[in-house]
């Protein structure tokens, strides 16, 4: 069960958050084997001066409509399906909302099966 964390500054089209999470979605679904309905996403909209980032690090030209995604996920994949991962979101977020391959910045975390409780204070993946 991934957890969607999405930054961006405001100012967005109304579309682009909705837009944003269901490209990452399709691409845990296609690449991670995510279950039909294991959606949980957050989209934090910020103002300028609280969105910080250097617009060239790593050789990218990162512009005003950076989106950075993190993702919670269970440590289970290997580097092929992360690369795989990267590339789908990459693809999916150029075709809609139309974001810049250069404005999308993933992180993933890894935690493991024991680190979830999806309600009732229990670890339902080791209970």
């Amino acid at each position: 069960m991934p957890l969607i964390r999405i930054s961006m500054r405001r100012g967005r089209p109304a579309s682009h958050p909705a837009a944003i999470v269901d490209g990452v979605y399709r691409a845990l679904r296609s690449t991670f084997e995510v279950p039909e309905n294991d959606l949980f996403a957050v989209v934090h909209q910020h103002d300028a001066e609280e969105f910080v980032f250097d617009a060239n690090y790593f050789g990218f030209e990162r512009s005003a409509g950076l989106v950075i995604i993190q993702l919670t996920v269970a440590n289970t994949r290997g580097i092929t399906q992360k690369k795989a991962l990267y590339a789908a979101i990459a693809q999916n977020l150029q075709h809609e909302p139309g974001l810049k391959p250069d404005d999308i910045f993933i992180s993933l975390v890894e935690v493991k099966r024991e680190d979830w409780s999806f309600g009732g204070g229990i670890a339902q993946y080791v209970a």
